[in-house]
């Protein structure tokens, strides 16, 4: 539960970084860009831990795949939330044919 709950907080900080800015346009890309790179900072204080501490109990693709899952998720609420756009239903079926990937990925054969 650990590693998910810090994978979820990275994500948070990643999908800022990436798209927080889209709402400020008018500013200086190389402002943007060093904003976004300290935000990432943050990411990475959380990623890591994540993946080391996931690691003892899940494969890397296993962490992948979960990390990818929750960055779904939080980009979703992102979108939704602060930059206000609508959650398609054509999203949603990618979404949820990515999300089917965690069956095959998890799956014991």
């Amino acid at each position: 539960m650990k590693t998910i709950i810090l994978l979820t907080i990275s994500n948070v900080f990643m999908t800022i970084a990436w798209y927080g800015h889209l709402k400020y346009k008018q500013s200086p890309l190389f402002k943007v860009i060093l904003i976004s790179w300290f935000i990432a900072f943050a990411e990475y204080c959380f990623q890591v831990p994540a993946n080391r501490i996931g690691h003892y109990q899940f494969s890397a693709a296993q962490l992948k795949t979960i990390q990818e899952v929750i960055t779904l998720v939080v980009f979703c609420a992102f979108s939704i939330i602060y930059l206000k756009e609508e959650l398609k239903w054509n999203y949603l079926v990618g979404f949820s044919m990515m999300i089917g990937a965690v069956f095959f990925i998890f799956k014991k054969w």
